[in-house]
C-alpha cells in the first residue's frame, strides 16, 4: 500500500471514529469536501501542512495521526536514501 492510501485511511478511520462527515471535516480543516474524499480514496497527494490542518480538526497530535500500525512497515518508497 501506498504511502496516499495509508494517509487516506488514517483520515477516514479517525473522522469515522469521531462521528463526523466529510463535510464537517472539510469545514472544520478549511479545506474543501471533494478535496477530503480524494485524499481519503489515495488519489491527492497531501501537503503536511494539510495533514496538520486534519489533525488539528480531528482533536489528534501530529504524532497521533502518525501512531499506527499502517505507518510502522517502511516499505511505503522503494527508494532508499
Amino acid at each position: 500500500m501506498n504511502i496516499k492510501s495509508k494517509i487516506g485511511l488514517r483520515i477516514k478511520e479517525l473522522r469515522e471514529i469521531n462521528k463526523i462527515s466529510q463535510k464537517d471535516l472539510s469545514y472544520s480543516s478549511d479545506l474543501d469536501r471533494s478535496y477530503i474524499a480524494s485524499v481519503e480514496n489515495g488519489q491527492r497527494n497531501i501537503s503536511i501542512v494539510n495533514i496538520e490542518k486534519i489533525a488539528q480538526a480531528l482533536n489528534v497530535t501530529i504524532k497521533d495521526f502518525f501512531s499506527d500500525d499502517k505507518f510502522d512497515n517502511n516499505s511505503t518508497s522503494s527508494r532508499e536514501f
